[in-house]
């Protein structure tokens, strides 16, 4: 059993970004590549946010490789029409939404602004990593080492070169609207799904309910207590459980019966 985690979205620095549809086959054919070189096969999938995104159309493409599809807090789900985004619809109807969304079409990422400001991006986003994993958490507080363990990580993350950010508003409109929602592909699943959302998460986990209404195979949706949409740092715990627990089928015998987890809740 082998399982592949896609966490985010890069992409090579020289590929260039055309349309929706050529940017989505750029990562599944990327990614099929690499199985193929991995010579991988029935597998479990399990992908975050954007790479929950793009572990899911590589699973419509290629239902054959992969067992079981875990998606955690994925984007591609929510829709406009969702009533919890009438306030941002609103905002993007206001003359800063508009200069935004301009902003966002040209390319003006949150990662051009860590690369503008030179020397001042380490401390800028561990100030950002402190109040969300620390005063602002969730759930569990991540220690001084932690947290300039991962400061370091995102940082040099943003300030590499540009690469698949230029690919994202091919993707995604303006508020992480999906262009073309999986919601639109529900009913040509094909592989048993387990959707894992932080209760606090902003992605909301209702839109995995309404794409559950038009699966044809088993679908599972679990929310973490105490996380948002890093559930796996608010929470390890919980989401270790919950990883687990949708595996459970592949990792031993007799696991059907096994029930929730004590403190996740289905959905």
């Amino acid at each position: 059993m082998f399982c592949f985690i896609i966490w985010g979205g890069s992409s090579r620095p020289d590929f260039t970004c055309k349309s929706t549809e050529e940017t989505e086959a750029w990562f599944i054919d990327s990614f099929e590549e690499w199985r193929k070189a991995k010579n991988l096969s029935n597998f479990i999938l399990l992908g975050h946010s954007f790479g929950g995104y793009v572990a899911a159309r590589y699973a419509l493409k290629h239902p054959e490789h992969i067992k079981h599809l875990v998606l955690v807090g994925s984007a591609g789900f929510s829709s406009q029409t969702d009533a919890m985004y009438a306030p941002l619809i609103r905002f993007k109807a206001t003359w800063k939404g508009a200069v935004l969304s301009h902003l966002w079409e040209s390319n003006f990422t949150p990662q051009k602004i860590i690369r503008g400001i030179g020397p001042f991006g380490p401390d800028l986003v561990h100030k950002y990593m402190s109040a969300r994993f620390g005063a602002y958490s969730m759930g569990e507080v991540l220690s001084g080492e932690e947290t300039r363990l991962l400061t370091d990580y995102v940082y040099h993350t943003l300030a590499a070169k540009a690469s698949g950010e230029l690919c994202m508003k091919h993707i995604f409109e303006f508020g992480a609207f999906t262009r073309v929602p999986l919601l639109q592909s529900a009913s040509e699943w094909k592989v048993p799904t387990t959707f894992i959302y932080g209760y606090e998460d902003w992605m909301p986990y209702e839109g995995a309910q309404e794409a559950r209404k038009h699966m044809k195979v088993p679908c599972e949706i679990i929310r973490v207590p105490k996380a948002g949409h890093f559930v796996f740092i608010d929470n390890p715990t919980g989401f270790h459980s919950a990883v687990l627990y949708a595996c459970r089928k592949f990792l031993s015998y007799g696991a059907d019966n096994h029930s929730l987890p004590e403190g996740l809740i289905s959905a």
